[in-house]
């Protein structure tokens, strides 16, 4: 009788599911950019497909990501309900800031979404087209003022380049860091910089709206639905793709990063999260375990080169 209810007792406790994991989000970022909305896209997704009973997201914002960093190395460290949204600004912001951390300080999960920049100016400038901006830029580069993101990340790096292309020193371009996409926005609309340069996502409601114009996008490809050209059909030899990942801190047991793992993965195919996708234009990038940290040491790597050509980095 006492080892048929001990038995029982057993299979009982096998039945319980899992307590699911609160977790906390860090966005290394100013409310309103693409880390931003997908700290809280995940949230809204882990929640609603039940992966998570309480997801928080906490922003964080500076230096292309890394201030974040620094605050996630040295305080998650070990915690399996902590992690942090970064990607390739980030890859870029630490090699411009010299940061004594890097994402080799964090345990990097998967890569999530994949996303092109779009160039764009309020619909009452006087620019009709990527090329007459270009033209601009060839005339005077530091007259063409660039409102972005953190300094060294994604849209300073497609600038470069685009300068590059069109043949104009990119160490002559008068860009403009912004902490983050709500501020860079803000700018855009109030006439403080000649033109932006960001994610899609970021743009696309306001394109829509009438209240900017997208000039161009760095995609292979026209994008559908996009009324704009790629750099690469008016001639200038561009294309770049700004991803997402998300990373768990260090110091993790193999069983809680495998948990963690789990989870993203869950989200990651879930129709929540393929619809949230869809909704924003963001592509399904989505790579995890070794492939995508061999990924990973590969972007840093060509990533370095890209901003020493272009003149950010030594």
């Amino acid at each position: 009788m006492k080892h048929a209810i001990l038995a029982g007792l057993f299979t009982a406790a096998l039945a319980v599911p899992a307590l699911a994991t609160d977790y906390t989000i860090l966005a290394p970022a100013a409310p309103g950019g693409g880390w931003d909305q997908t700290a809280r896209t995940m949230q809204e997704v882990l929640q609603a497909e039940g992966i998570s009973d309480s997801v928080q997201v906490q922003n964080v914002p500076g230096a292309g990501g890394t201030v974040g960093l620094a605050q996630f190395a040295s305080s998650a460290t070990g915690k399996a309900d902590q992690l942090i949204v970064g990607g390739y600004v980030m890859v870029g912001a630490i090699l411009t800031n010299a940061s004594p951390v890097s994402l080799a300080d964090v345990t990097p999960i998967a890569r999530l979404t994949g996303e092109y920049e779009a160039i764009v100016v309020p619909t009452a400038s006087e620019i009709q087209d990527i090329n007459q901006l270009v033209e601009m830029l060839k005339a005077d580069p530091g007259s063409v003022s660039w409102a972005g993101g953190s300094a060294g990340g994604a849209d300073h790096i497609a600038v470069g380049l685009l300068a590059n292309a069109a043949d104009v020193d990119p160490t002559a371009i008068n860009y403009i860091a912004y902490s983050g996409g709500g501020e860079a926005l803000a700018a855009i609309l109030g006439n403080q910089v000649t033109a932006g340069i960001s994610s899609l996502g970021e743009f696309k409601p306001q394109a829509e709206a009438g209240t900017l114009r997208i000039l161009a996008v760095t995609s292979e490809e026209r994008i559908e639905g996009v009324d704009a050209p790629t750099l690469t059909e008016v001639g200038l030899d561009v294309v770049l793709q700004n991803w997402r990942m998300v990373a768990a801190p260090a110091g993790l047991s193999p069983e809680d990063e495998a948990a963690i793992a789990a989870d993203i993965e869950t989200m990651a195919k879930s129709t929540a999260w393929q619809e949230a996708l869809a909704t924003k234009g963001w592509a399904d990038t989505y790579l995890a375990g070794d492939a995508f940290r061999a990924q990973l040491e590969e972007e840093t790597a060509t990533t370095a080169a890209v901003l020493k050509d272009i003149g950010l980095v030594e």
